[in-house]
């Protein structure tokens, strides 16, 4: 089951890598800006954004629009820096 959970928080770990990126790089947005410009929890953020907590769906495709990206887009970004060989399920 531990390893379950390790592939859990890297996944949660890349997902907040990738929100972090596309906030700072292509935007060039500060993280008390960008929460209130899109209306997310600024504690929330910074959290997802340094793999404490996972987020939801709705959430990843929210910040992922906020940033100007197709959630399709962000999906592909969450791969690639995942690994092709990366499985969340044991089979």
């Amino acid at each position: 089951m531990q390893q379950s959970n390790d592939k859990t928080q890297k996944l949660i770990n890349a997902a907040g890598l990738i929100f972090k990126n596309l906030r700072q790089e292509e935007m060039k947005s500060p993280l008390n800006k960008f929460a209130r410009e899109y209306d997310i929890d600024r504690g929330h953020l910074s959290k997802l954004e340094r793999g404490i907590v996972g987020c939801s769906l709705t959430m990843a495709w929210k910040i992922a629009e906020a940033a100007g990206v197709k959630f399709s887009e962000f999906a592909k970004l969450l791969e690639d820096e995942l690994g092709d060989d990366f499985k969340l399920m044991d089979e």
